[in-house]
């Protein structure tokens, strides 16, 4: 048992160095693509040098959320690629310890990684992108606003329906508002029709509104309308496809996904994105089973084959991601699906490796 807890502790020591070497390179790298494919707009709006660096600044977390699988993926290859070189692992071997136990440490590291790293983007990269983002559009004057229009929105089970010609988010003002109201069985009950309505911090408040309700004799009759508490929908509701899914925690997701369900509104991208935050950040411990499977299969330029192997692996890891997402969103498969599908084929393609691995 001691011989095996050294040797924890040995691979554990030649593993984070190069590590913190790879993950320093990598955020670097992303820092300075993000820099140059900006520069130009930077240039031609004469932004400050110490805005630009601020802006970079805030960038930096989510660049170590991006460079941290990779990060990970090279520094384990590169680590038992230059131990076997060095005819380390052939010692291990001969001593009867399995490659699988002897990299336990490096599996345990990448589970580890994928749970900070999925606390990391709710709790730091969230905040610090969106303030990125903000003082990247304030610096390129680009002024998006969250006004809608032409909106359709269910609400109440589908029972009630909005049907709103423009949202100003800026006064939380509708206008040009309709309500359908529907019985239990579905049938038509009643309609609103109102030129504008305000919101008053708990429900909306119609001006010169008038109900079309049918009486008792049934007869469709039009009547002033009284303010009613019952269509208390929130603005947010009228402005939720302006939000970007990024900028929010994984709790605040959910419940923009809820909204847009309720609201009859297209929610599968927002709800790929949300089981997306989950499944991004198992993505150390995918790699730390890739590059397990990996390791000491290469003797020679070990530097440059590690990194390469990482670079490619990464690659193929995204663009499968990157589709899967992509046919989530389009709802031609189940969100879920979409987001964890990759996940999955990647744990077996890692598993399938380590069987081939030399011992």
């Amino acid at each position: 048992m001691n011989k095996v807890m050294v040797l924890d502790r040995y691979l554990l020591r030649q593993f984070f160095p190069i590590f913190f070497v790879a993950i320093t390179m990598f955020v670097f790298l992303l820092l300075l693509i993000d820099l140059f494919s900006n520069l130009v707009r930077y240039l031609n709006n004469e932004v400050p040098v110490l805005i630009i660096v601020k802006i970079s600044l805030y960038y930096i977390p989510k660049s170590v959320s991006y460079a941290m699988p990779i990060s990970l993926l090279f520094a384990s290859a590169y680590t038992l690629g230059d131990l076997y070189a060095k005819n380390e692992l052939t010692s291990i071997f001969s001593s009867g310890i399995p490659f699988s136990r002897f990299c336990i440490p490096l599996i345990v590291v990448g589970f580890a990684a994928s749970i900070f790293s999925f606390y990391l983007d709710d709790r730091i990269v969230i905040p610090t992108l969106k303030t990125k983002n903000e003082l990247s559009k304030r610096a390129l004057k680009q002024y998006i606003t969250r006004s809608n229009s032409d909106i359709v929105i269910k609400a109440k089970n589908g029972r009630v329906i909005y049907s709103v010609d423009y949202f100003d988010s800026e006064n939380n003002t509708l206008n040009g508002v309709s309500i359908v109201e529907m019985d239990e069985k579905g049938g038509f009950a009643s309609q609103i029709r109102a030129p504008s309505a305000n919101w008053n911090e708990t429900y909306w408040e119609f001006r010169n509104a008038v109900i079309y309700k049918y009486d008792d004799d049934g007869i469709l009759r039009i009547n002033p309308f009284i303010h009613d508490s019952m269509y208390d929908e929130h603005p947010d509701i009228f402005k939720r496809n302006a939000v970007n899914v990024e900028e929010l925690t994984a709790k605040e997701a959910g419940l923009l996904v809820d909204d847009l369900r309720t609201a009859g509104l297209p929610y599968y991208n927002a709800q790929a994105n949300f089981y997306h935050r989950y499944s991004f950040a198992a993505a150390s411990f995918i790699v730390m089973i890739l590059s397990v499977s990996m390791g000491g299969r290469f003797r020679k330029n070990i530097l440059l084959m590690s990194l390469f192997t990482s670079l490619l692996t990464a690659v193929v890891y995204y663009i499968a991601e990157m589709l899967s997402m992509m046919l989530a969103g389009l709802n031609y498969i189940h969100p879920f699906v979409g987001a964890w599908f990759p996940v999955l084929l990647f744990v077996i393609v890692g598993i399938a490796l380590l069987r081939g691995a030399k011992t």
